[in-house]
């Protein structure tokens, strides 16, 4: 299997030059456990591990080698390839690491979709999806709905309007596994070096889906639960899976928490420009006053929106949280980075103290 067929390309190729040490080769990350890294090479599957000298130069948790990567290697095959950096990413889809308000987690990086994947025999959630939709978007990838279960439920199209209601030009695919209902549209977004994830909640029947587009049973499965009417969890960690027609399926567990990061002005130059919540903040332009904070100010669009019931309420605290959250871990990341420049300045000082005191011991 060449590279090509993983997605690489001659500006990849073009990252790599940057890299023009002798004995440097690349790979890209299939799977991640424990700072154990499998990888596609040129010469075949190969475990790696950070480099010593690179690991020393990652200061934040998103700057770690992630599934979908392209990294440089250096090893003779004898032992683990050593990870020498990650080539630029295209985008990524990150959130909040689960448990840790300081941290980020890059999820998957490098894809040429994202399958946002809900059932449709209950799980269904506007608020749960208006944060997974702004989570792809804010990593420049490109979000697709994927309702699963279709043989569960008599009528879907309900459904299929609640979600185009507040995802206005994003794709939306009824998929029923069972019945080989609409497979033949997700296979669509796949092919030879093409790279689609998979993301939603666990039991929304994303192993199912991945089963019915590689070559057998890869991921396991465990029947709907009789009290909810739920799958249960079954994927354990994030990997690339080949997928039966040509392409690349990012499988990820279940996610209980779907930690808001601001939006990444550096992921990928073909961010989709649709937004979530393109309806509100095209109300709020008309609004009397641009600082307007639509709490009863004269004017207000929003507000007016809200009395005629064109806007639903629930819909404006979702973009209201969304929005300080976006704000708070934007703030936060500036604080960090300024935290990280005056650290960086009194080490600096600190060597050039000794230095001077050392000279002067010298004289």
């Amino acid at each position: 299997m060449g590279a090509e067929n993983l997605g690489w390309d001659s500006t990849w190729a073009e990252a790599l030059a940057q890299h023009g040490e002798a004995g440097m080769d690349f790979g890209r990350i299939l799977t991640e456990s424990n700072g154990i890294y499998r990888l596609w090479t040129p010469s075949g599957e190969r475990w790696g591990e950070i480099a010593g000298r690179f690991r020393h130069r990652i200061e934040r948790r998103e700057e770690r080698p992630s599934v979908g990567d392209w990294v440089v290697l250096r090893g003779d095959g004898a032992g683990p390839a050593l990870i020498q950096a990650v080539l630029p990413r295209r985008n990524r889809v990150a959130r909040r690491a689960p448990g840790d308000k300081t941290e980020n987690q890059v999820v998957g990086a490098n894809l040429d979709a994202v399958l946002i994947v809900t059932s449709l025999n209950g799980d269904l959630n506007e608020r749960r999806l208006e944060r997974y939709l702004q989570l792809v978007w804010n990593g420049g990838c490109r979000p697709v709905v994927v309702l699963s279960k279709a043989d569960l439920v008599a009528d879907p199209q309900p459904m299929v309007q609640r979600v185009e209601d507040i995802a206005p030009g994003v794709p939306v695919h009824v998929v029923s596994v069972l019945e080989d209902r609409g497979l033949e549209a997700i296979r669509g977004y796949l092919g030879a070096g093409r790279t689609v994830a998979l993301l939603g909640s666990s039991g929304v029947g994303k192993s199912t889906l991945i089963n019915a587009l590689t070559d057998g049973a890869r991921q396991a499965v465990r029947e709907i639960r009789e009290s909810d009417g739920r799958g249960r969890h079954t994927t354990t960690r994030r990997q690339l899976l080949a997928a039966r027609d040509g392409g690349w399926l990012l499988d990820t567990p279940g996610m209980r928490e779907i930690g808001m990061l601001a939006p990444d002005e550096a992921a990928g130059k073909d961010a989709v420009p649709e937004d979530v919540f393109e309806d509100i903040e095209r109300l709020a332009e008309e609004c009397r006053f641009r600082d307007c904070a639509h709490q009863g100010e004269p004017g207000c669009a929003v507000a007016a929106a809200l009395a005629s019931e064109e806007l639903d309420h629930d819909r404006l605290r979702s973009y209201e949280k969304l929005q300080r959250e976006a704000t708070f871990q934007r703030l936060r990341e500036e604080g960090r980075g300024a935290l990280a420049e005056k650290q960086k300045w009194l080490a600096h000082r600190i060597k050039e103290a000794k230095a001077t005191k050392g000279n002067r011991h010298k004289r």
